[in-house]
């Protein structure tokens, strides 16, 4: 037997149910400062910097994420071959 209950209801009034705290005030908050700190960390350095900092190894670096997708694509193309 299988029985299945539907509630129709909005986030806010879930919460009030099941008596969990309203952390609207805190999550504003915290979302603010982190964007103001992300702001504040962008300004801070260029362009450059922020490319230095996702692919440090440069060029080769990014010969290597090609490489290596390129094998993972070429072996699984030779299993979906082996069936």
């Amino acid at each position: 037997m299988k029985i299945s209950i539907d509630v129709d209801c909005s986030p806010e009034e879930a919460r009030r149910f099941l008596g969990l705290p309203d952390v609207t005030a805190v999550n504003e908050t915290l979302v603010a400062a982190l964007k103001a700190r992300m702001t504040e960390s962008l300004a801070a350095t260029g362009p450059e910097a922020v490319m230095k900092a996702w692919f440090p190894a440069g060029a080769p670096g990014m010969d290597q994420w090609r490489a290596f997708w390129s094998g993972l694509a070429a072996a699984t193309q030779e299993k979906g071959e082996r069936k």
